[in-house]
């Protein structure tokens, strides 16, 4: 709606964004590089954590998408609460054998996924799961059946694993991993991700809006920044919300320049809409 008003050729703080518009922050750029290092190193677990809405999934979703051929199959599990053995037969289903999409007990799934692995392994082939949301496996009694299947097939590969586990989830998930000494001795990287700074906070949004289409740098005042800074704390998907709702405004009230007013005023509506709600 408001793209024309401020020379954009899309929204440009939508939560879901491509390859092209990610920005890589200091911290998200250390903790992606320490994700491909552990994956294409076919090391047993690599564990992502970081506060809700600083762009986890977002990470962990960029990193999978540019592995080379040979890490695959790649299985993703975003909702993971669920008892263990439920979740071992979804993810032997998502890895793909063909048996697996009977409906098979526990003992079958594990004698399914461990043959996979080995026809996998002799395909030069190295499986990825990735388990997004993972702080909430500790509760079901997760974690410790994951680990075992970084067992499955061990004979048969000259790594660690024939897979990779990857956990993405929020600040608890190292302390929940620690509790469980033997998967944690098998981590092999983490990465914690940080709040942005105020430079990053206006490399951010300038980003976004170049991304958008944006040819100017002076749509946000320097004030502007400051507010969206301290009242996002630093946190991707607020300032999301913050910067489009704060160009809605501005378009409604036919302004040039989004200044620390408009983002006072963004950030008392949403306040008041999570008050309603």
């Amino acid at each position: 709606m408001y793209e024309s008003h401020w020379g954009l050729h899309r929204l440009p703080f939508l939560a879901k964004v491509d390859s092209d518009s990610y920005y890589p922050s200091e911290s998200h750029q250390a903790a992606a590089l320490k994700l491909h290092y552990a994956l294409e190193q076919r090391r047993s677990v690599a564990v992502i954590c970081g506060e809700p809405g600083l762009g986890k999934t977002m990470l962990l979703e960029s990193c999978l998408d540019q592995l080379p051929e040979h890490i695959a199959p790649v299985t993703k599990v975003v909702y993971p609460a669920m008892p263990p053995d439920q979740l071992l037969r979804f993810v032997v289903r998502q890895m793909g054998p063909v048996e697996s999409k009977s409906n098979l007990d526990l003992s079958q799934a594990i004698e399914t996924l461990e043959r996979f692995l080995r026809h996998n392994l002799a395909e030069g082939n190295h499986a990825v799961v990735a388990i997004d949301e993972a702080h909430m496996l500790e509760q079901y009694g997760s974690l410790e059946p994951l680990r075992l299947i970084l067992n499955l097939a061990g004979d048969a590969c000259d790594t660690e694993s024939p897979l990779t586990l990857v956990l993405a989830g929020g600040t608890t998930l190292l302390s929940h991993v620690a509790k469980h000494s033997s998967l944690e001795d098998r981590v092999a990287v983490r990465c914690h991700l940080e709040r942005f700074s105020l430079d990053d906070t206006v490399a951010y949004v300038l980003h976004r809006l170049r991304c958008s289409g944006c040819n100017r740098e002076d749509i946000f005042s320097a004030k502007a920044f400051e507010h969206l800074h301290l009242l996002s704390q630093g946190i991707p998907r607020r300032i999301n919300r913050l910067c489009d709702l704060a160009l809605m405004i501005g378009f409604a009230q036919e302004l040039k320049t989004v200044d620390a007013r408009t983002i006072l005023s963004a950030h008392a509506e949403l306040s008041s809409q999570r008050l309603a709600a």
